[in-house]
């Protein structure tokens, strides 16, 4: 159960707040002055703190300060008179949570409550997750570690990695666009017996039909203009290492009947030469188009795709293995701490679950791109809603500066619209059985809207999985 600290020097107070803590299911801790709180705080090891503002001795500010030298996580809530309002503003600067003025009413302190203890959870399951994913990366190898999921689909990839990389054969790696078919293709060479050897990737949509073959296979001196000395190749220079063929199916027609006796013969000549070359390297391919497709139209060599596609490895677009993107996305907020000296924490509960809705078409280069915008643009120490690029967030769901932070007071408009927005959402979806497709459209708004109100409104047994 988890356990709340009150610190107030009026006993009234204390037994307000500590029956409605008690209420709500969790357990109350009192004290009379912040330092005694202090001293709870260091033995009790509560979940949250809420504090008076104004305490004899030490003030609720102070203690605040001194706790977030120790702790920046503990959520913290400030209670103050509403003539101090620019106080407690201060103090959710300086790293409070959220702030109460009196007279407070019971809903306000339970919804602070229970969105605190929330921010809470998903803080602490994100740090779980990211050291769980951790252990995983380094249980399969350290080469891995690029290598981000822990859903069945990616553990599914990480086996058939281990199982193809100690063997020689080809690989064809397939996939769409940024599902990390090159990271997949670095780490089956480094759990091979080639690790200490060449990786060498060619990405062969990039290059012209003429500049391809002589990258693959070299050149000699004069055989064409410009060709000035001998140019090794990458069949070459991969020696006994790999050589991995980005974009495979962008690979001209007589270059694959090149690249077709390589995978025969194990061997080629350079481009203007006659001298046969033998090609000890482990090829690995990879594409995001369908191969067979291709073959039909003539535009691919069948006995090449077959040659090609010895070992299989398809990867998951991110749409199929949302449960990754709290693990993605923990990697990404302290990948870009570091590159851009930021100091972003987490990501707030709603922002999370538009991410989760969203399909995703540019996979995890795209998830990425949307990271570190958020962390380059936000000047909080969390990546919130309104940090998202609006493609991720629709209007409708997207809050105004009105709706935005803790300075709504009980019965204002806004508590009113969402009252009644949330007991509309309720009935709607209990004469739909609980099925969200069919409550939207009832509705009149997207899934996407439902599910994040639904989350916002924390209306428990409505998570999406009914439609």
């Amino acid at each position: 159960m988890e356990k709340i600290l009150i610190i107030d020097d009026n006993k009234s107070t204390i037994d307000a707040l500590s029956q409605i803590i008690s209420e709500k299911g969790y357990t109350p801790i009192s004290a009379y002055s912040a330092e005694d709180g202090y001293k709870i705080y260091k033995s009790s090891a509560p979940d949250m703190i809420i504090t008076d503002m104004k305490l004899p001795g030490m003030s609720g500010l102070d203690l605040l300060k001194k706790i977030r030298t120790e702790d920046e996580a503990i959520p913290m809530i400030i209670i103050t008179a509403f003539g101090t309002v620019k106080s407690a503003v201060q103090a959710v600067k300086l790293g409070a949570y959220d702030f109460i003025t009196k007279p407070f009413s019971v809903d306000e302190i339970e919804i602070k409550i229970d969105k605190a203890l929330n921010t809470r959870r998903l803080a602490l399951k994100n740090r779980e997750l990211s050291l769980e994913n951790a252990y995983l990366r380094e249980e399969i190898g350290h080469e891995f570690s690029e290598i981000i999921g822990q859903s069945a689909a990616m553990q599914t990839v990480f086996s058939h990695i281990k199982k193809v990389a100690l063997a020689n054969s080809p690989v064809l790696i397939l996939g769409d666009s940024g599902t990390g078919k090159e990271l997949v293709a670095r780490a089956i060479h480094f759990h091979s017996n080639r690790k200490d050897n060449p990786f060498i990737k060619v990405n062969c949509a990039a290059l012209a039909q003429g500049v391809l073959e002589s990258e693959l296979f070299g050149h000699e001196k004069g055989s064409f203009t410009g060709a000035i000395r001998r140019k090794p190749g990458r069949f070459e220079i991969a020696a006994q290492g790999s050589i991995f063929l980005d974009e495979i199916g962008e690979i001209p027609a007589d270059v694959q009947v090149k690249l077709l006796r390589v995978l025969q013969e194990k061997e080629f000549e350079r481009v203007g030469g006659t001298e046969t070359l033998k090609m000890n390297a482990r090829i690995i391919a990879a594409t995001n188009q369908d191969l067979a497709v291709l073959i039909k139209s003539g535009k691919f060599r069948e006995d090449l795709y077959y040659r090609l596609n010895v070992v299989p490895i398809t990867l998951p677009s991110l749409k199929n293995r949302k449960e990754d993107i709290p693990l993605l996305v923990d990697h990404f907020i302290g990948k870009y701490n570091v590159e851009t000296g930021r100091q972003v924490r987490e990501i707030l509960p709603e922002a999370l679950s538009a991410l989760k809705n969203y399909e995703w078409p540019g996979n995890i280069r795209e998830l990425e791109n949307v990271i570190e915008r958020a962390i380059v643009m936000s000047t909080n120490p969390q990546i919130r809603l309104e940090d998202l690029p609006d493609k991720l967030v629709s209007d409708d769901i997207r809050p105004s500066e009105s709706t935005q932070g803790p300075i709504n007071t009980p019965g204002s408009l806004v508590e009113i619209v969402n009252d009644f927005e949330r007991k509309l959402i309720l009935d709607v979806l209990d004469e739909n059985d609980g099925n969200i497709a069919k409550a939207a459209r009832k509705l009149q708004i997207k899934r996407t809207t439902l599910r994040y109100k639904i989350e916002k409104y924390k209306l428990l047994g409505y998570n999406g999985e009914s439609d």
